[in-house]
């Protein structure tokens, strides 16, 4: 492969190269704004729900409302609207995460679809293109009359590059689109974890609320 630029492989594997590269263009602006994306989501839960917490108990549900507001990313955002119903009971807070979780869980997992299609799309791009550069290298030895094998070797070598490609491209993407995954699966049992541990404390201040003062030490 001395001196066989990538340039060159390209050019020489045909029309077919011209939609893998689109594919990888486009997988990699979603991989670049997906990694922003979930990079950004990701906050130190355990931090953030102390803080909510401590906020709860001393100065009141207004106070973690606010510091939900200032706190980036899905747990934050399922809070507020978890809080902004919590004067309403515990059940409304539960379905308002319910809601929001659905919402979040949409927002971190968009255009990862596109990734699984250009995953399918670019092998099966390749191996198309493979085809029709077999074709045309068994057509180049039947007009020669001649199974030489320098016409068979030059054929099936560039015949193979849209296939070569394809398979890097779809490779590339699904590490990408894996580590995506991940990413999300951890910041959902993140928002289920803390989300089950606001409820938690909520239920416990409502049930205090109850306790009359003087049976509080009994309690």
């Amino acid at each position: 492969m001395e001196g066989y630029s990538l340039y060159q492989m390209y050019i020489d594997g045909g029309f077919f190269m011209h939609p893998i590269l689109g594919c990888f263009i486009i997988g990699l602006a979603i991989c670049f704004e997906r990694f922003w994306t979930l990079t950004r989501a990701s906050v130190n839960t355990g931090q953030f729900l102390a803080s909510v917490k401590k906020a709860l108990a001393e100065d009141g549900i207004d106070t973690a409302v606010e510091i939900c507001e200032k706190t980036r990313g899905p747990v934050a955002a399922i809070f507020h609207a978890g809080l902004l119903r919590a004067h309403r009971g515990v059940e409304h807070v539960e379905k308002a995460i319910m809601n929001a979780g659905a919402v979040e869980m949409a927002f971190l997992e968009k255009n990862l679809i596109w990734l699984t299609l250009f995953i399918s799309v670019a092998p099966m791009i390749g191996f198309l293109g493979t085809v029709q550069g077999m074709i045309i290298a068994f057509k180049a030895i039947e007009q020669a009359n001649d199974v030489s094998p320098t016409i068979v070797a030059h054929g099936i070598s560039v015949a193979l590059l849209t296939t070569l490609f394809g398979l890097a491209v779809a490779i590339v993407i699904q590490t990408a689109h894996n580590f995506f995954t991940s990413r999300i699966d951890k910041l959902v049992i993140d928002m289920e974890e803390s989300s089950a541990e606001l409820v938690d404390t909520l239920v416990e201040m409502e049930y205090a609320s109850k306790i009359p003062v003087n049976q509080i030490g009994q309690a």
